[in-house]
């Protein structure tokens, strides 16, 4: 384990790793996603003070000139800061959903092949969680989308959710560490970006302060009910379900939350993908606003037939519609 000197900033950052390493990873071997940035270097840093072994991974996007070398600086750092090994890792980032979406794909794709057996800490603060928060509410698609980010949904961990921005910055000045300024964390391009550099400091300045961490409880407490819900759901979905179709008649009977959240796990078990509100309550109709009407189309499906629920005989089914589209 690093020593590291015991300032304000970096002993916060320190008991954050602790805390999630004595919750989520007993034996002390942990990965970290490595960026240079100063969350995951202060992150780094503590992982490294805390953890029994820590192995780095850091992500080349190729999107910018010179990333490798950002990339390998990174590297360096890490194996300085006493980590076990420090791997880079060049990825392509293709695909559609923009490039944000792209990079945070093709990212997690690499990091997940190359952690082996451990968890993955990520950099996300608290900062992060109310940026998350705000881009949920914006969707306005329930619950769910406003829950923000989970300390630990395996492989993913995140230790410094209740740690903020700043702290991460001032453990990096304690530590005489010169973080690497990505562009694109200032590039008004960017919907997080704005949100980050605009609307939250306005709603701060309105509001009185506070806001970030009052988005992030908002975040926590619904995700602590939405657990609750899930789990009833779980009992309802194995009552309502036979040979693969749903009684609607008996689902019918549970509360709305409940019977969404029924309907949504059977469909992503039947391969739909995207689900959105109106959507899902479109086919939530198929069961508690019975009358008579068609079939519901949903995300998913080939490129020739859509995926589709249908109501026959009291019991609702999902398959392709075997009329091709046009």
């Amino acid at each position: 384990m690093t020593v590291l000197p015991e300032e304000p900033a970096i002993l916060e950052v320190r008991h954050a790793v602790r805390r999630w390493i004595a919750a989520h990873a007993p034996d002390g071997d942990v990965a970290v996603a490595l960026s240079g940035g100063a969350d995951s270097l202060a992150l780094t840093a503590a992982a490294a003070a805390e953890a029994r072994s820590v192995v780095a991974l850091v992500v080349d996007h190729r999107l910018q000139p010179g990333s490798a070398d950002v990339a390998d600086e990174a590297a360096a750092r890490a194996r300085a800061l006493g980590c076990a090994s420090a791997e880079v890792l060049p990825v392509d980032v293709t695909g559609t959903g923009g490039l944000e979406a792209a990079a945070r794909q093709a990212r997690y794709r690499a990091l997940d092949s190359a952690r082996g057996t451990r968890p993955v800490l990520l950099g996300h603060t608290l900062d992060d969680q109310a940026e998350t928060v705000l881009l949920g509410l914006s969707r306005g698609s329930g619950g769910r989308s406003i829950w923000g980010m989970s300390p630990y949904d395996s492989p993913w961990g995140r230790p410094l959710l209740d740690v903020r921005r700043a702290v991460t910055r001032q453990t990096c000045v304690e530590l005489g560490l010169s973080p690497h300024e990505d562009p694109h964390n200032s590039s008004p391009d960017f919907v997080r970006v704005r949100l980050r550099t605009e609307v939250l400091p306005l709603l701060e300045d309105v509001l009185g302060g506070g806001v970030a961490g009052a988005l992030a409880r908002t975040g926590e407490h619904l995700r602590e009910e939405g657990a609750v819900l899930d789990a009833v759901a779980a009992d309802a979905e194995a009552k309502v379900v036979v040979d693969g179709e749903i009684d609607a008649a008996l689902l019918a009977l549970s509360a709305p939350p409940v019977r969404r959240r029924v309907l949504r796990s059977w469909l992503l078990a039947a391969g739909a993908r995207g689900l959105g509100d109106t959507q899902l309550r479109a086919v939530d109709d198929l069961v508690a606003r019975w009358r008579g009407q068609g079939q519901v189309a949903v995300g998913g499906g080939t490129p020739d037939a859509r995926l589709v629920v249908r109501r026959r005989r009291g019991r609702l089914n999902v398959g392709l519609d075997d009329r091709r589209r046009v």
